[in-house]
């Protein structure tokens, strides 16, 4: 469909002239045809439009929902609310919570991801900070209202110890068994970096614990709570800091055409684009935050009666079952990207989560205890404290020499076992102190 137009006078005159003679046919409306309400037109728009918008929903349905086989655990979140409202079984309500919940952070993870790429990579920064342990801060907000003080301590450390022997040993271990004829080899530069991060997590923690342990306090139960706040601000500044950082080193990478073009190839063959809009992630991460949101909150009424009624400590339960489900997405991510020879990125998943955990979220949680007056602190227990420390160590030494083979991922393996035996027969004072009937079977 043409249209030629003259432009006539000064005074503005136009004259519009119609190529196409079939455009006054009786099916389209003419200049002087009386206006109709409901034209068939309107009808076609109408409908084109509303199939246009059922059309994006399904596909966006499709892509989040039925893409993967891990969201086969989605039904046991209703399951867990049924089962509270009709059985009232802590224990039953607990578990299925739990499966519930992995699923749900698996896919914000997701639809995190989606998001950053039409964000760029500052503000992608902040939303993986912000949303890549979503599930623990969300947890450790509802435990924070509910005054749980201990069990936020335990289950944030869980997460990092997690990460660090569990997660990262998986990843080494199987990575080790596909290329086992060779050793595998990360950034050397960026794994010390990191390293000296945690190490600093662990100087936060420690010097609350130890002037509480030695009685060394000026005002006995304030100091260590000052102190506590102090470090957490500062934390969060460091943190922020090591985001900027990373953001501008990863913009000075640059490689020359000329030097390698069969990388730069491999490179642009690789690049993902987004599978879903913007706005269909913003969309997605408030249905699944608020759904993560609902199951933490029977997860934490109910991990006080799952532990008298599965016989296991609540400390068992909070630094190994709950990390569990928010390192899931974590643990899967970093052994896949492990096999397919991608160390360095098994490394940023599994060692950028920890960091994450320790000078992210343990500050954010004592910052927002101190607003909502919930006396959180970084008074960890000397055994809680003592086995963070010894874990970093031992990663550490692992990865000094910037290579990895199996053995290095089994012995991570075995470390987090004996983690595990511990906190199962581990007492803990605070929670004896608190409520004797569960501290432990």
């Amino acid at each position: 469909m043409k249209r030629a137009i003259s432009v006539g006078s000064l005074e503005g005159r136009g004259v519009i002239e119609l190529e196409n003679a079939s455009l006054l046919s009786p099916s389209f409306p003419r200049k002087d045809a009386p206006f109709v309400k409901d034209s068939p037109i309107d009808h076609e728009c109408q409908n084109f439009s509303q199939d246009v918008i059922r059309s994006k929903v399904l596909s966006s349905i499709k892509v989040v929902v039925f893409s993967t086989k891990i969201n086969l655990l989605m039904p046991f979140g209703p399951l867990a609310i049924l089962i509270d409202k009709l059985f009232h079984s802590h224990g039953w309500v607990f578990l299925f919570s739990l499966l519930g919940i992995i699923p749900l952070a698996e896919r914000l993870g997701y639809t995190t991801e989606q998001l950053a790429f039409f964000t760029g990579p500052a503000v992608g920064g902040l939303l993986y900070a912000t949303f890549g342990n979503a599930t623990e801060l969300i947890i450790s907000i509802h435990a924070l209202k509910s005054g749980l003080i201990r069990l936020v301590q335990q289950s944030l450390l869980g997460s990092i110890l997690s990460n660090l022997l569990l997660v990262l040993g998986c990843a080494l271990f199987a990575g080790g068994l596909v290329f086992h004829k060779r050793e595998q080899v990360f950034n050397h530069a960026d794994a010390a970096v990191d390293f000296g991060l945690l190490l600093m997590a662990v100087m936060g923690l420690l010097f609350p614990a130890v002037l509480h342990a030695t009685h060394t306090e000026i005002e006995y139960g304030k100091s260590q709570l000052s102190l506590s706040r102090f470090t957490s601000c500062i934390m969060l500044v460091a943190y922020a800091s090591y985001i900027v950082f990373q953001v501008k080193s990863q913009k000075n990478l640059q490689v020359p055409v000329d030097e390698d073009k069969s990388f730069n190839e491999d490179t642009s063959n690789d690049a993902e684009v987004p599978e879903i809009s913007m706005w269909e992630s913003m969309i997605w991460i408030s249905i699944l935050t608020g759904g993560i949101s609902i199951l933490s909150e029977y997860l934490v009424s109910t991990i006080e009666g799952a532990s008298k009624e599965f016989q296991m400590p609540v400390a068992f339960l909070s630094v190994i079952l709950l990390p569990l489900v928010g390192n899931a997405a974590e643990h899967v991510g970093s052994v896949m990207f492990a096999v397919k020879d991608k160390l360095d990125i098994s490394l940023g998943v599994a060692v950028g989560s920890s960091i994450q955990i320790s000078m992210f979220v343990i500050p954010l949680c004592v910052v927002v205890g101190w607003m909502i007056e919930c006396p959180m602190d970084l008074n960890f227990q000397p055994f809680e404290t003592t086995s963070l420390f010894m874990s970093v160590i031992i990663v550490a030494f692992m990865l000094h020499n910037g290579t990895s083979n199996y053995f290095k991922g089994m012995v991570l393996i075995l470390c987090y076992l004996i983690v595990s035996a511990s906190f199962y027969e581990h007492i803990d004072p605070m929670s004896i102190e608190d409520n004797p009937s569960i501290a432990g079977p």
